[in-house]
């Protein structure tokens, strides 16, 4: 994972997608190297401060030591879970934290699909109540940093309420973001999550030649709506430098 997400420090490119929504300026990424590891420092991403990390643990933890030196403990490690384990087993400094997690990934464009739309700025705010009665521990919601803009599908033929939404929030250059799907109750089971969910990936990989997102292990029907939009998971864990240890780098 992140092959493609690695590149030089520096904001992501307007997409230019025709009749997209809202852009908001996004966050800095800073990509670190040592040996055949990579780690990728993310501000804000889905709502804490991430580094993702990739390549042998002999060479990623060194390399997360001294990232996490220059960077400040506000940032959590994640990557896959085996990886991530050999970072909490190595040299004090690290602990586990949370669940255990799926990265879901791909590189291939699975078609827009019809029935879906960017929404424009009223649009939007429209789909606040949606976060407000069914989704309120997203971290991706209108009107919060970090999302650029937001795809959603209407009632039968385009018409009545707004039933499903799904945003592109935190994209690097390299790889696009998928979070902040949500659909009505009284909509699911109609396949209105998954054409949200295909609709942004689309985008995103044509933009950024891939699109990712983060899900829960055990939440079943989003995996499976993520998986057909095409995307495959990976498990990952997240690590938390540990307070009561020495500084890392010390």
């Amino acid at each position: 994972m992140f092959r493609a997400a690695q590149g030089d420090s520096a904001p992501q490119g307007d997409a230019g997608a025709e009749g997209a929504g809202p852009r908001r300026e996004p966050s800095r990424v800073r990509v670190f190297r040592a040996g055949a590891a990579v780690a990728v420092a993310s501000p804000a991403l889905s709502g804490r401060d991430r580094l993702a990390v990739a390549g042998p643990a002999e060479d990623a933890l060194p390399l997360v030591r001294d990232v996490l030196a220059q960077i400040g403990p506000t940032y959590r490690p994640f990557g896959p879970a085996g990886l991530v384990d050999a970072l909490v087993h190595g040299p004090p400094g690290l602990v586990s934290a949370g669940d255990p997690f799926l990265w879901m990934e791909t590189t291939v464009r699975p078609g827009p699909g019809t029935g879906v739309v960017w929404l424009d700025a009223d649009a939007e705010r429209a789909a606040a109540p949606l976060f407000d009665r069914h989704f309120p521990q997203s971290y991706a919601q209108p009107g919060r940093p970090g999302v650029r803009r937001w795809a959603g599908a209407y009632g039968a033929r385009g018409r009545g309420p707004l039933l499903a939404v799904a945003a592109d929030a935190w994209s690097a250059p390299a790889c696009g973001f998928l979070a902040g799907v949500v659909t009505d109750p009284q909509a699911r089971g109609c396949g209105l999550g998954a054409a949200v969910a295909r609709f942004v990936v689309d985008a995103l990989v044509r933009d950024h030649g891939r699109a990712a997102l983060m899900v829960d292990a055990d939440n079943a029907p989003a995996i499976r709506a993520y998986e057909r939009a095409g995307l495959r998971a990976e498990p990952f864990r997240a690590a938390a430098v540990d307070r009561a240890a020495a500084p890392l780098g010390g």
